[in-house]
């Protein structure tokens, strides 16, 4: 019988308004990428910006972390799983055509069975 996979699930809610959280779901999923960890990111509330194309561009360095934008490129290249919510998206006038390559949209019954499927979920 094949092993099962960890899973990590990293829910991010914060983007311009507070950048060194911004950066943590993706340092961190990177790291469980690297450890063979499958790592799926969630972003939720204002998290949502980072998502949309060429918000992270200009997005001041923080926590000593590299660009946000390295950082995000570097986890879809490792394999990682970005996904928005849908209903914040809509609150926040960001249409899913908007959304960088890579990123799907989700809502509230796939995060529950994200979180319920994952060995751990951390929020920032």
């Amino acid at each position: 019988m094949a092993e099962k996979q960890e899973k990590i699930l990293y829910i991010g809610t914060h983007a311009n308004d507070d950048p060194e959280r911004a950066c943590l779901p993706f340092v961190l999923g990177n790291a469980a990428l690297a450890m063979d960890v499958q790592a799926l990111v969630i972003l939720q509330l204002n998290g949502v910006f980072l998502a949309k194309k060429g918000f992270v561009d200009n997005m001041p360095l923080a926590g000593g972390f590299p660009p946000l934008k390295k950082l995000m490129a570097d986890f879809l290249e490792l394999g990682g799983e970005i996904r928005v919510c849908m209903p914040c998206i809509k609150e926040r006038n960001i249409a899913e055509a908007d959304l960088i390559e890579g990123a799907a949209t989700t809502a509230g019954g796939a995060l529950n069975l994200a979180a319920m499927e994952a060995n751990a979920v951390l929020v920032f």
